[in-house]
């Protein structure tokens, strides 16, 4: 075990960390893969551009997810930007009980056949690209092989535990 030093990090109190990092907003994804035949998905709200060229994104899946687990054998991955009225599709991969994917219409990326929601605001279909260790999560850079939009509707955002909405200044 190595010794902690001022200035590591290691007087920051988790509790007030994330009610400070709360403060920031995120955007509300959906990362999919495929498991086999089986569909799976995470909600993520790490979802960062990473390059123009080559085309790469990231996310960023605690070490502890089962789900990350099972999607990494898959080398592919699809993030489906979710708009600000699919806050129930958010949260139905959070329950235990029902069958999230049902009525999402979701389809096989042409790319990589990874789940895209044809009524999210964005589909970035992606393989993996790099897994980089990043204290206790992984950040998976993904390399862009796809991309599809729609024209209209405004992002699901995340602040401060709750859902809300972008909203234009004028």
């Amino acid at each position: 075990m190595t010794e902690e030093q001022p200035g590591d990090g290691s007087e920051i109190d988790g509790d007030l960390y994330r009610k400070v990092l709360g403060r920031y907003p995120t955007g509300v994804t959906l990362v999919t893969a495929m498991d086999g035949d089986e569909p799976l998905a995470m909600v993520i709200g790490s979802f960062v551009s990473v390059s123009m060229d080559p085309p790469l994104v990231g996310f960023l899946p605690g070490k502890g997810s089962y789900t990350w687990g099972r999607m990494e054998g898959a080398g592919a991955f699809c993030v489906n930007v979710l708009a600000d009225d699919q806050a129930e599709l958010s949260n139905a991969f959070f329950r235990k009980d029902g069958d999230p994917w049902e009525g999402t219409g979701w389809q096989p990326a042409e790319g990589t056949g990874s789940p895209a929601i044809p009524s999210c605001l964005a589909s970035i279909d992606c393989t993996v690209h790099e897994v980089v260790d990043a204290g206790d999560h992984w950040f998976v850079m993904g390399r862009v092989v796809g991309v599809s939009h729609v024209d209209e509707g405004s992002p699901l955002v995340f602040l401060g535990g709750r859902y809300g909405a972008y909203v234009e200044h004028g």
